[in-house]
């Protein structure tokens, strides 16, 4: 205890900041509950009106709180003198990258297990002509790799189709000669 107090006189930590810090969290105790109180009310009333499962709206209140706690601990920061604009800075740039990596690895991921599900049930082979439509693109496929398939056009264009579009898009082929 005497370590605590010692460490409080020699700081800039005066006793209004310690009084603030303390109204922070009371106030955000006070914000969750409110929170927790209205959605347990309203959550019955939201379900049916909104035609939302209430799972949704559970995740929605979780996410709420979460956003008061990350208010209240930055306020509190900033109380004690930190710079909390370095943390935004930090915060974003962090969502964002996580964002972008998600988003990249769901693109690879989605093309290779693409390319798995063609080699297991082989709609087209390579020499077949596939046509994919609506956008009426049309090639013979002459290259299959775990990100694309590659269509040559008649008039000798290259299309490089991302393996995934042919789970998403409707696709015609017209076989050549298979040997089965």
């Amino acid at each position: 205890m005497d370590a605590a107090l010692d460490w409080l006189a020699k700081s800039n930590f005066s006793l209004v900041s310690l009084i603030e810090t303390v109204i922070v969290i009371v106030a955000a105790f006070i914000t969750v509950s409110l929170i927790n109180r209205f959605m347990a009310g309203s959550i019955r009333g939201l379900e049916q009106r909104l035609s939302l499962p209430e799972e949704t709206l559970l995740g929605f209140t979780r996410v709420m709180k979460v956003v008061v706690w990350l208010i209240a601990a930055l306020l509190i920061l900033s109380l004690w003198g930190a710079s909390v604009s370095g943390l935004w800075t930090l915060l974003v740039t962090t969502v964002t990258i996580i964002g972008v990596g998600f988003l990249a690895v769901w693109a690879m991921i989605s093309n290779v297990t693409a390319n798995l599900f063609i080699t297991i049930w082989r709609p087209f082979q390579l020499g077949d002509t596939v046509e994919l439509l609506p956008e009426n693109l049309k090639g013979r496929v002459v290259v299959r790799n775990l990100m694309f398939t590659v269509l040559r056009e008649e008039s000798g264009a290259r299309l490089h189709v991302p393996n995934n579009l042919f789970f998403q898009k409707i696709f015609r082929v017209s076989q050549t000669e298979r040997r089965s």
